[in-house]
């Protein structure tokens, strides 16, 4: 009989341990890893809905039949040293760092910020970091030369230097910035409409896994690099999406050059499955039709293997 009993309980804290290993191993699954990029925004510079817009892309937000989208920016999350940065302060600076503090609430608005370039959605909202909003103490900017020269010799941008609002750190093409032992940064420049500062893109390297952004360049056909050969470097691929094909808008669009989507799935359309599953368009104009919540265009795209970056889509790195 006190063999039985002793079985028995033996039995009952085996199956007691493997239910705990169970659900130790569910837990796991669904932590988030500690070092990962967020998307806090798609749009372009301007935003959707865009001002003074009353085409049916637009019209389409008022009707309660698509989601407003903010613009174009990464979150990137350092669970493990309680730090988080962003790639562009967008005039959406406000929404976008309260999405990041859902992610990690270490008391700050943000550890730094690493900008693009000097168009309106790229760096504008560093205006909230100032006298009239935040108040800002020191938050560190990292910029490349032209752009920071821009920022100390430029009203209001130059206040928010003057009273140490925000801390700017030069970059240089191709240097490597270590934000810590697992997180690595580098800028690289790229050919854009340079009007007020150069244009970088960024590689964003943490211990497995690696990322591309670039949310503006004007032809891929321009850059010395080529754009197939450095994503098939990384896993990850945020990709200039600002216009679906030619002829999209009234105006020129020599005088605003992008890739059209149509032009980079034409460039990678004799690439492997696992290279186009890289590429997660971003920076979508208010016209673009791939913008939309849903859309037979982005259907066939993601069918042939690319994708669209959401917000809130998290990224292992």
């Amino acid at each position: 009989m006190k063999l039985f009993q002793i079985l028995c309980l033996i039995f009952c804290v085996s199956l007691f341990n493997c239910e705990a290993n169970k659900k130790k191993e569910a837990e796991k699954l669904t932590e988030k890893p500690m070092q990962y990029i967020t998307i806090l925004g798609i749009a372009q510079d301007a935003g959707f809905p865009q001002i003074n817009c009353n085409k049916v892309c637009c019209e389409a937000f008022y009707k309660g039949e698509e989601s407003k989208k903010l613009i174009s920016c990464l979150g990137l999350v350092d669970l493990e040293h309680s730090k988080k940065w962003l790639f562009d302060a967008t005039p959406d600076v406000v929404a976008q760092t309260q999405l990041l503090k859902t992610h990690l609430d270490n008391n700050k608005v943000i550890d730094g910020v690493f900008l693009t370039h000097a168009h309106i959605g790229h760096y504008t909202g560093l205006m909230y970091f100032g006298r009239e909003a935040l108040g800002g103490n020191n938050i560190p900017v990292y910029t490349m030369p032209k752009m920071k020269m821009y920022l100390q010799n430029n009203g209001p941008w130059s206040q928010l230097v003057s009273l140490n609002n925000i801390d700017l750190k030069t970059l240089r093409n191709d240097s490597t910035i270590t934000l810590n032992l697992k997180l690595k940064v580098t800028p690289f420049l790229v050919p854009h409409r340079d009007e007020f500062s150069e244009t970088v893109g960024y590689k964003i390297e943490g211990q497995n896994k690696s990322a591309l952004f670039i949310p503006d360049i004007n032809k891929w056909q321009l850059w010395e690099k080529s754009i197939i050969e450095e994503v098939k470097k990384v896993d990850y691929a945020f990709l200039d999406a600002t216009f679906f094909k030619e002829g999209e808008i009234l105006r020129p669009m020599s005088e605003v050059p992008h890739p059209f989507i149509q032009e980079t799935i034409k460039l990678f359309e004799k690439e492997s499955n696992a290279t186009k599953n890289k590429i997660h368009f971003i920076h979508f104009n208010h016209t673009n039709p791939t913008l939309k919540d849903k859309h037979k265009l982005k259907d066939s795209i993601q069918n042939l293997g690319f994708h669209f970056a959401n917000q809130g889509a998290i990224y292992n790195l």
